[in-house]
């Protein structure tokens, strides 16, 4: 490496470091560490994009589309029609007044909910904190042509956010997510015009590919419209039992902050995701036209190859801009996941353990907890097999928790019981899609020739993920049901708070003492309902709720045909 991209490196990771640092020196309790509530639309924009959006996801997204097509870009797509919705749970999130996800579930479901959220929700965290330290490594040990290895790459950038995400918690992730933010964007763009011009543009690539299946946005064998609608669904239940959503929705100064940080900022990652796709497939025609053998060619390594490649032969420094660009992109997200997980741990699972501590313990144990949740995220990412198959693991991990809050919104008889029977129902049966007594048992249905259920991988039989994913979802609902039908009825006081914090509009400098409780002396407003006087809770959207989320659909649409228009002659 050239010593300009050596310096670009020292000067980012010195100067977001120092950054974190400063701002931690203003925190005094662990309400403000975890939960800021202080934060415009810009700020929210950047922090919806940054938490989202990662180096990992460029190494999948590129992955894929250099192995089966465009169409791998649904591995990140797969979030393109749940986006709209963004604007409607922003607001609920942020109503809630919780610190934690786990809050919430405590308020409508009682302590032991509460608790297996936060064990599922950290363990969850850390999966996909190693899940992102795994494609960071990759990509710098490629784009470095080895001089730097994953295996020092992957502590090092982990050491990193840790030290100025300890320090200064969510405000600093906050803060330096709009700095890596825009350093995420250079990142996802910078190979795309290099690539595309030694290959000769788009048309190039489809000359040199030479595979119509490969230019279409779907892919019938392996990435068709039902893997598309079943991650799709998958993706609304795993959206809202993601732990870091209350910090996504809820550290703005207003409803309107969140709202719009979290739909934007979720747009532009599909921008984003756009260049990555055509980067792999670019990298592919590219390859083609070198003449390498693309079977010897590591599919994960290839967005890191590329910028070895292309970079640092146009201009000194931009390779280092690239790293530092990854770097940006694997903190932004890392360090809002370590402060959430952190967050569950400390007020989830240690206060009501060792509690009426002083803030200042608290914000100690937050911050050791921080430490020992990324050694975790650092076991999984020298575990993992590969980037792709880590993805859809944590893709399935956090969805049978949303069951519970999805039943628990829309129903006021859903209880205790059915959320931990939906979610052992859950994973029971993701596990049992995994092993080979419940796969031979479809094999002996003629159903699997005339469907498809069972794909071969590597010479064995699997269970096509889109059923998997729909046996799961399916089963894990209807016993959540007959489990709330057989036992008690949920508290009815709990249950009205609930729906009441729901539908009292947070004011702007609202001030929140306790967790999911109102101001005093706030007087719910009335909510029209469309299914009155039944335990159904289903109320009518506000004006703004509708044009929002119309104009988000919108959004959604032009991004799809626009991104046809471009790939297709």
């Amino acid at each position: 490496m050239h010593f300009i991209d050596i310096t670009v490196i020292i000067l980012y990771l010195l100067g977001i470091t120092f950054l974190g640092i400063k701002i931690g020196k203003r925190i005094k309790a662990s309400s403000e560490f975890f939960m800021p509530r202080r934060f415009g639309k810009g700020m929210m924009m950047m922090h919806a994009f940054g938490t989202g959006t990662a180096s990992d996801q460029a190494v999948v997204v590129s992955s894929a589309s250099f192995k089966n097509g465009i169409s791998g870009i649904w591995f990140q797509w797969l979030w393109l029609f749940c986006t709209p919705f963004y604007w409607l749970i922003a607001p609920i999130f942020r109503r809630l007044r919780a610190i934690t996800t786990a809050d919430v579930y405590a308020l409508r479901f009682g302590p032991s909910v509460a608790v297996l959220f936060a064990i599922i929700g950290v363990i969850g965290l850390s999966l996909k904190i190693g899940l992102m330290l795994k494609g960071a490594g990759a990509l710098i040990d490629a784009g470095t042509d080895g001089a730097v290895s994953s295996n020092f790459a992957i502590p090092t950038v982990a050491l990193l956010f840790v030290i100025y995400g300890a320090a200064g918690g969510m405000s600093a992730a906050i803060i330096t997510d709009y700095i890596q933010g825009i350093l995420t964007i250079v990142f996802s763009f910078i190979l795309l015009p290099f690539v595309l011009q030694a290959v000769g543009g788009i048309n190039g690539v489809r000359e040199l590919v030479n595979d119509p299946s490969k230019m279409s946005l779907v892919a019938p064998e392996k990435i068709g419209i039902f893997f598309i609608i079943a991650f799709g669904i998958n993706s609304l239940f795993l959206i809202v039992s993601q732990p870091f959503i209350m910090g996504v929705c809820s550290t703005g100064r207003t409803e309107m902050d969140g709202r719009f940080g979290f739909v934007v900022g979720n747009l532009i990652k599909r921008v984003c995701t756009a260049a990555w796709a055509i980067t792999g497939l670019a990298a592919l025609a590219y390859f083609i036209k070198e003449g390498t053998i693309i079977s010897q060619i590591d599919a994960d390594r290839v967005y890191g190859q590329m910028a070895k490649e292309f970079l640092p032969n146009i201009m000194p420094g931009l390779l280092g801009l690239f790293i530092a660009a990854l770097l940006a992109g694997v903190m932004s997200s890392c360090d809002s996941f370590m402060i959430s997980s952190s967050a569950l741990f400390t007020e989830n699972l240690y206060k009501p353990i060792f509690k009426d501590r002083n803030p200042t313990h608290y914000l100690k144990i937050a911050r050791i907890a921080s430490v020992f949740i990324v050694g975790f995220g650092l076991i999984f990412a020298y575990s993992m097999d590969g980037v792709v198959s880590g993805l859809k693991s944590w893709l399935k991990f956090g969805a049978p928790l949303g069951i519970g809050f999805w039943l628990g919104l829309f129903w006021r008889r859903f209880n205790a019981a059915g959320v931990w029977v939906s979610t052992i129902t859950a994973y029971l049966c993701w596990w049992m899609t995994t092993q080979q007594f419940f796969i031979s048992f479809l094999k002996s249905f003629s159903i699997n020739e005339k469907w498809g259920v069972l794909r071969l991988v590597n010479g064995s039989h699997v269970i096509y993920e889109p059923y998997q994913i729909t046996f799961y979802l399916s089963l894990a609902i209807l016993g959540g049901i007959i489990a709330s039908l057989a036992t008690r009825k949920p508290n009815k006081e709990k249950i009205q708070l609930y729906h009441d914090l729901i539908s009292t509009p947070v004011k702007e400098g609202e001030i929140i003492l306790k967790p999911c409780t109102l101001p005093e002396g706030t007087v719910p407003p009335s909510r029209k309902k469309w299914f009155s006087n039944t335990s159904f809770e289903i109320c009518a959207p506000s004006k703004i709720s509708y044009i929002g989320f119309i104009l988000s659909w919108v959004a959604v649409a032009l991004m799809v045909l626009a991104f046809i228009y471009i790939i297709q002659p």
